[in-house]
């Protein structure tokens, strides 16, 4: 992949978490981004996938739970 390529996936995944955390009806916190979550479809678009650790608040909710144990993989 060129850099262009690359700097466009790289804008499309901080674009997809701009939308969870800002624009979403619900604040959504992923928790579990790494590579192999990301799915790019055949357009080399990214998708943000595998939200299993993901916590919601609702969106009046800025504090929310704080969690003390240690998620993710």
């Amino acid at each position: 992949l060129d850099w262009t390529k690359l700097a466009a996936i790289i804008e499309g995944v901080a674009n997809g978490l701009l939308y969870l955390h800002k624009h979403s009806r619900l604040l959504v916190i992923h928790r579990d981004l790494k590579p192999s979550n990301i799915l790019l479809d055949s357009e080399m678009n990214p998708k943000i996938s595998d939200f299993g650790l993901a916590k919601i608040f609702s969106s009046n909710d800025t504090e929310g739970d704080i969690t003390r144990r240690v998620v993710g993989t």
